[in-house]
This record gives structure tokens, sequence and C-alpha cells, in this order.
């Protein structure tokens, strides 16, 4: 029984995991506040998004697929923009300082990544899964990915700082982008 709500959490965790990816790319240093920060954003907010798919059910559900696809879009471009435009203000910026892991920056990542779990709740009301168990599993991988990915980013990103940055930009922008056209059926 824990195999079905492990795989669930490895699928949802895909999202934050490249994002963290991304921070990574953009880090010149990665501090252990810093793993602790995303994780706790990631894999808590997926947590919360299907604690609240798991309560709201079906009656938000068709709503929200409406529009879910525009925000994840919107949020990921404007972050990934942003990841780029701070290699073309280079001379701005202070080389020690690592990407921003405050609230600021972290929660719109977080919402985005997480909407998807909220359809993952909506869905753990249907199946017979133990909801706290799976809720919980979901927290707990989607923290250790985000970790792994920003681990992994920085360790690219250290040689190769610069087109590393402009890489997690681009990538953040097609997660979104793929999102988007994959949610107004362009892709299968």
């Amino acid at each position: 029984m824990i195999i079905q709500p492990l795989l669930i959490a490895i699928s949802v965790s895909i999202d934050a995991f490249a994002i963290a990816v991304g921070k990574g790319l953009a880090s010149v240093r990665v501090r252990l506040l810093d793993a602790l920060k995303i994780a706790l954003w990631f894999g808590g907010f997926q947590s919360l998004f299907s604690l609240l798919g798991y309560v709201a059910v079906a009656a938000l559900a068709a709503y929200a697929s409406a529009f879910d696809h525009w925000i994840i879009f919107g949020l990921l471009a404007l972050i990934g923009g942003n990841m780029i435009r701070e290699i073309a203000c280079d001379d701005k910026t202070d080389k020690h300082e690592t990407p921003q892991f405050g609230w600021r920056h972290m929660m719109p990542l977080a919402i985005a990544c997480s909407i998807d779990a909220f359809a993952v709740g909506v869905s753990l009301a249907f199946l017979q899964f133990n909801v706290p168990f799976s809720i919980s599993v979901i927290g707990v991988v989607t923290a250790a990915f985000a970790v792994a990915g920003l681990y992994l980013g920085r360790v690219v990103g250290q040689r190769w700082q610069k087109p590393s940055q402009i890489a997690g930009g681009i990538m953040l922008i097609l997660i979104g982008t793929h999102i988007l056209l994959r949610h107004l059926g362009f892709l299968g």
C-alpha cells in the first residue's frame, strides 16, 4: 500500500525538483538553512495543497482546473524571467549572496508547484488510501526532491554560473509553458 502513495508523491515532486535545480543553479553557495527552507516550503505546501484538495473534493476541482495552468505559467515565467534579468544586471548583484529563500520569493514557487497536489488531494478523496499517511509521504518526498535538486543545481552551477542561471530561468519558463499548453489541449 506504500507504493501507490510513493509513486504519486514522486510525480507531484518533479516540479519542485526542477525549480529547486534552478535555485541551485543561481546559488553561489547553498547553506544548510537554505536547504531546510526549500524543503519546508515545497514539502509543506505540497502537503497543504493535498489536504486542501482532499477537503474541497470535487466542488472546487472543476473551477480550479479552468485557470490553474495560467497561474502556474505566470508564476514560473515571472520567476524564470527574473533569473535571466539578474544575469543582465550582474554588476549590481553581490557574488557571495545566495538566491533569496525568504517568503516573498519562495511562496509563489511553492504555490506554483503545489497546484497539481490540490488535484491529487481531490483524487485521494475517491481512492482507498490512508489520507494522512499519503499526504505525509507527499510532503516528505517533495522536501527530499527539493533539497536534492537544490544541491544538484549548485554542483552544476558552480562551474557554469551564468549560463546555468540563464538555463535555469529558461527551464522555469519552459515548464510553465508546457503546463499551459498541456492544459489548453495543445499537448497530449
